[in-house]
């Protein structure tokens, strides 16, 4: 194992950490969440990210957003991600897309991904993501926020958790009506690299079927139980 990696060890193998190696995985949002699990991916050895997002850094980005700075504003943020990326673990290789996913474009956007994360802020678009995994078979790990509070779900092709989440497409995500501080996407970006490295790994505990909700404000943390 690469000396890179050595911190990993106690609780990755040699050969997990081969076989993370050897997974894409796409990141599809580059913001407040997307940011901190691109990164921490890349920190822990997955081999290959598919980086997405359509959007231009801006000034209001920057209380949150771990790859955006002041010299950025103005940039793809899929730019500065990669730049970024580099930076920390040129063993990495990725590809990005500075569009936004539909349902017209998302297969090609997924070709060659093992699993996906949900890092968007809009239900509609979430829920598209949901049904291009089902489509092809990809598994996708989903994460929000909205002020204090955050959740995190596994979703396998057919599931349909997030339709479930989300019975209304056109309802408006939390995200803009509590706002976006500092603190709830890192943590809930680190609770959605766990669960990926829990899922490519097959370690026990995955949040299949399972809602974790998370209060920050009051440290409360439950789980909704979707199973039929």
């Amino acid at each position: 194992m690469s000396e890179r990696y050595a911190r990993n060890k106690s609780l990755i193998s040699a050969m997990e950490q081969e076989l993370l190696k050897n997974k894409t995985v796409a990141v599809i949002g580059l913001g407040g969440l997307g940011g901190h699990i691109a990164e921490q991916l890349a920190r822990l050895g997955f081999g290959r990210l598919i980086l997405i997002d359509g959007d231009i850094a801006e000034e209001s980005n920057l209380n949150r957003q771990l790859f955006v700075t002041e010299e950025g504003i103005g940039r793809p943020k899929v730019d500065l991600a990669a730049e970024r990326i580099d930076k920390v673990n040129d063993l990495v290789s990725f590809a990005g897309h500075h569009k936004r996913l539909t349902p017209q474009n998302g297969a090609e956007l997924l070709a060659g991904a093992d699993l996906v994360m949900d890092a968007v802020d809009s239900i509609p678009t979430r829920l598209d993501i949901e049904a291009v995994c089902k489509q092809l078979g990809l598994p996708l790990v989903h994460g929000s926020i909205g002020g204090w509070w955050g959740q995190v779900s596994l979703v396998l092709p057919g599931d349909n958790t997030l339709s479930r989440i989300y019975p209304d497409r056109d309802a408006a995500g939390e995200e803009k009506e509590y706002g976006n501080p500092a603190f709830t996407p890192a943590i809930v970006a680190s609770i959605q690299v766990a669960e990926a490295v829990k899922y490519c790994l097959g370690r026990p505990g995955q949040l299949r079927n399972r809602l974790l909700c998370i209060n920050l404000l009051d440290h409360e943390y439950f789980t909704v139980d979707f199973t039929d």
